[in-house]
């Protein structure tokens, strides 16, 4: 049975401008989904809808068989639901350590420094700290945290190559071994290559594709 399922979804913007149309489709547990698309094609959009931080125009999106809206978007981003944005979202005046416990129970200190900070760098303010630096501070909160579905928006368009390949293999252990559904946006070949699935977004359909 399908984590996430997409029924008949379709979005457009306030002026009309159709960039979902009519998509369907489960996602799964144990799998990492990449979604591939020009700039503009919906694939953040999409990533909203699945988030429940917007509501299709058409159609549902479901968890466990059940529409998002049912319990509410509240309920769904706080239970089952942990994201990546591009833009971090990290409470500035915290640290590292911090910025994760807010999602996580364990310590926060082995999976900052899987993902590549030094010791002394989890207890600096985020502000001290690099773009890529912070990009993994992002990913270790959305890693650590007891949510079944991970959604990140382009987790590795900041991060050097070794550390970006790193990274894509973290999400795909957290799908295969820890069970997660993790659905990626991104421009990067390398991470569509190591997706479960690779799903594309072409004038407003999703559809399954070959990517080797």
């Amino acid at each position: 049975m399908p984590t996430l399922e997409l029924k008949n979804v379709s979005y457009a913007y306030e002026k009309g401008k159709a960039v979902l149309q009519n998509v369907s489709g489960p996602l799964e547990t144990g799998k990492m989904y990449a979604i591939l698309g020009p700039s503009g094609s919906g694939k953040t959009t999409l990533l909203s809808l699945l988030g429940g931080l917007d509501v299709p125009t058409q159609g549902s999106v479901l968890f466990d068989s059940e529409d998002i809206t049912a319990k509410g978007l509240e309920h769904h981003r706080r239970n089952h639901i942990s994201l990546i944005f591009q833009s971090y979202n990290l409470i500035d005046y915290m640290t590292p350590v911090e910025n994760v416990r807010l999602t996580a129970k364990l310590d926060a200190a082995p999976i900052l420094e899987r993902l590549g900070l030094e010791r002394d760098e989890i207890t600096r303010n985020v502000l001290k700290l690099s773009g890529g630096q912070q990009q993994r501070v992002a990913i270790a909160r959305a890693l650590a945290s007891d949510a079944p579905v991970i959604l990140a928006d382009e987790p590795t368009g900041n991060l050097d190559a070794d550390t970006a390949e790193e990274i894509t293999a973290i999400l795909k252990e957290s799908a295969h071994a820890f069970g997660k559904c993790v659905v990626v946006v991104t421009h990067d070949r390398e991470v569509a290559k190591q997706a479960d699935v690779v799903l594309e977004i072409k004038l407003g359909h999703l559809k399954e594709r070959e990517y080797k």
